[in-house]
């Protein structure tokens, strides 16, 4: 692992005082690689879904894994969209001349090396890596046994592609180990790695951050919120509702329990019902919603799952505050809405809820860095530092400061 980690960090030295041009070109070969390697990829990926159904996987965790022609096609285009970005290295974020007249530039630059552990979903390791190559760093990827092969398949088609312009192939590169053990001793390796990016299940992200020694920016799990209030236009709430908990329920910003203030709920609860069992979700619910609809009684632990699956919480609450103090207690930080005409509510929800992003009157599936128009993203941040929600190509830079003088001294 060590001398692995080594040849990792001699190569963040080449690869961060690579021009913006060649980085693109570069990106741009690995996209048409990948179209060109479809099948061989293809091939890897139907041994994962061998085993995802011999291990009774869940269906959610197979759509995750699940590669065809389109989705590579996807991997491929989301490469080149990330090499028409605007180049995040060597930006002037400020400037000034300080008062003995030096020229002090604060200049964003790559991290370096970047750990990023990751499961199931293949597509990851290329747009993880492109991301990383873009903004000047090394990548050291760890995905989840279930993609072993996809991931395999496509790491090393884009290490073809740095071979084939002479750059080492570990500039992009599956740790050797990738056992419990393996990711154990890549955590601690803080004299090679300088940042390691953990997305996936609550007792991965717990053991990373227990275990580090080398700084973390978490990608937690999705337990998101939508709470309907007393003004919400209710011709408008089913559309919302279903997008968010219906169109992907395997993805992190999907909702996973709904609030409903009590004086609206006699009015949507049997509609809403009604739309959500034509979707076939699986409704859990509390004792006052169930007075209206018939479902599965919710229990407490239910509120803190993220189910990536299309089961949904509903709970009927007295007023905002109630439902602010049950997303403050059940929430992980990542996306919360509320469906509201009234401009006070709506302003209290989004200042008071402490998450990555706040919703007022839409979906909580836009947390997505392609959506917000940043991109393809190494994921959603639920840390607080050093970057927060969708985390695009600049969260995968910090600066120097570049000071010019002319002979100064201190006096």
């Amino acid at each position: 692992m060590r001398d692995f980690l080594q040849k990792a960090k001699q190569g963040s030295r080449i690869i961060a005082t690579l021009g913006t041009a060649i980085k693109n070109d570069i990106l741009l070969q690995m996209a048409d690689e990948l179209v060109g390697s479809t099948s061989l990829i293809l091939e890897a990926n139907s041994f994962d879904m061998t085993f995802a159904k011999e291990n009774n996987l869940s269906l959610a965790m197979q759509d995750r894994l699940f590669l065809n022609e389109k989705r590579v096609l996807d991997m491929a285009n989301a490469i080149r969209q990330i090499a028409s970005q605007t180049e995040p290295v060597g930006r002037i974020l400020d400037g000034w001349i300080t008062k003995d007249n030096l020229n002090i530039q604060k200049v964003s630059i790559p991290i370096g090396v970047i750990g990023i552990i990751y499961e199931s979903r293949p597509n990851v390791t290329s747009d993880t890596a492109a991301l990383c190559f873009k903004s000047g760093n090394v990548c050291v990827l760890k995905g989840g046994k279930e993609a072993e092969n996809s991931n395999q398949a496509i790491a090393k088609i884009l290490q073809t592609v740095l071979e084939k312009n002479n750059l080492p192939k570990e500039v992009i590169s599956l740790i050797p180990d990738s056992s419990r053990e393996g990711v154990a001793k890549l955590i601690k390796e803080d004299k090679f790695v300088d940042l390691i990016i953990p997305r996936g299940g609550e007792a991965l992200i717990r053991f990373i951050s227990e275990n580090s020694s080398i700084p973390v920016i978490k990608h937690d799990k999705g337990v998101c919120h939508t709470y309907i209030d007393q003004d919400a236009a209710i011709s408008k709430v089913a559309d919302i509702v279903i997008n968010a908990k219906c169109q992907r329920p395997s993805a992190c910003n999907a909702l996973e329990t709904l609030l409903i203030h009590e004086d609206i709920a006699p009015h949507i609860l049997n509609g809403l019902d009604e739309a959500l069992k034509e979707q076939n979700t699986t409704i859990k619910a509390c004792s006052e919603t169930l007075k209206y609809i018939k479902a599965i009684p919710v229990i407490e632990e239910d509120f803190d799952k993220e189910y990536l699956d299309n089961v949904l919480n509903i709970k009927i609450v007295k007023n905002i505050d109630e439902a602010i103090n049950h997303i403050q207690k059940h929430g992980s930080g990542h996306s919360e809405a509320i469906l509201s005409e009234n401009y006070t509510a709506v302003n209290k929800f989004l200042n008071e809820i402490d998450a990555a992003c706040v919703y007022a009157n839409a979906s909580t599936r836009f947390t997505d860095g392609g959506e917000f128009g940043l991109g393809a993203e190494v994921g959603i941040s639920t840390n607080k530092l050093h970057s927060r929600g969708p985390m695009g190509i600049n969260d995968l830079t910090t600066f120097k400061y570049k000071i010019y003088g002319h002979g100064q001294t201190r006096k």
